[in-house]
């Protein structure tokens, strides 16, 4: 579930009680909310018709400002300004605090304990990560603790009212973000295409080479099979070894006798 989901239902019963609630009630009822344990939204109240006539009321405006302090302004800006507003009550002051921590991480993801400190006043880090679990518990954020290095590392958190004028700046961030994401799957795109041709140029080169190295290999198996035919058709060699002769060998003198004749008689 979406952090803070539930948190406009806990202002349904003060927006009913704010149709009838005129002057003092009024002004009572913005205590009463900025009080209320679970209400950390109050945009609708502070539209509503009742309250919007307190800021044109001396007396009341006070409280209007104190409306205005809890749907989009910080504990530093009432500290800065402690007399616009009426005094702040214990759960009054803890809930702003929740709230200034939310805003804090609006503008950074890291937020150095020596920050949260300065900006809630708070006096010790013990005192100060209480706070935090409690606000994790509350599902104002989701965060975790970083004691080494002394900060909170925010994941998420709920979202606040905004500030009038503010709604601009945030459309103008968000259309901001449009152009700039385009603009890089564009480029992703072109990477994509970049790489589905190279991926088709490597795959010709590899069907080619696989091409020639099978026409090289069956042209040297066709001339190895006609080498062996000729091979055969040739023959032994004219003059060979069957076809040679037996050669007497010439008689020695020791096995030969040899006769002497005598001269013919006369």
């Amino acid at each position: 579930m979406e952090l803070g989901a539930n948190f406009a239902a806990r202002l349904e019963p003060f927006l009913l009680m704010s149709k009838s609630a005129k002057g003092a009630a009024a002004a009572k009822l913005i205590q009463d909310a900025t009080a209320a344990p679970g209400v950390f939204v109050f945009a609708e109240l502070l539209d509503m018709p009742n309250i919007q006539e307190l800021s044109t009321n001396k007396q009341y405006e006070p409280y209007f400002s104190l409306l205005q302090l809890f749907s989009y302004r910080t504990y530093r800006y009432y500290l800065e300004n402690k007399d616009s507003f009426p005094p702040l009550n214990s759960a009054q002051t803890t809930k702003l605090k929740y709230l200034s921590i939310v805003s804090l991480a609006s503008e950074r993801r890291i937020l150095p304990y020596s920050l949260l400190l300065e900006e809630l006043q708070m006096p010790t880090i013990r005192e100060l990560e209480d706070l935090i679990i409690d606000a994790i518990y509350l599902d104002i954020l989701r965060g975790k603790f970083d004691q080494k290095e002394q900060q909170l590392e925010i994941e998420y958190t709920m979202g606040r009212d905004l500030e009038p004028g503010q709604l601009e700046k945030v459309l103008a961030a968000l259309q901001n973000w449009a152009s700039t994401t385009a603009s890089v799957l564009e480029a992703l795109d072109m990477k994509l295409v970049e790489a589905a041709e190279h991926r088709r140029s490597v795959r010709t080169e590899i069907e080619l080479h696989e091409e020639l190295c099978t026409a090289n290999l069956k042209e040297v198996q066709e001339r190895l099979k006609e080498s062996k035919q000729s091979s055969r058709k040739t023959g032994p060699y004219p003059g060979g070894a069957g076809d040679s002769m037996d050669v007497d060998d010439p008689p020695t003198e020791g096995n030969v006798k040899i006769r002497n004749r005598g001269a013919p008689k006369t």
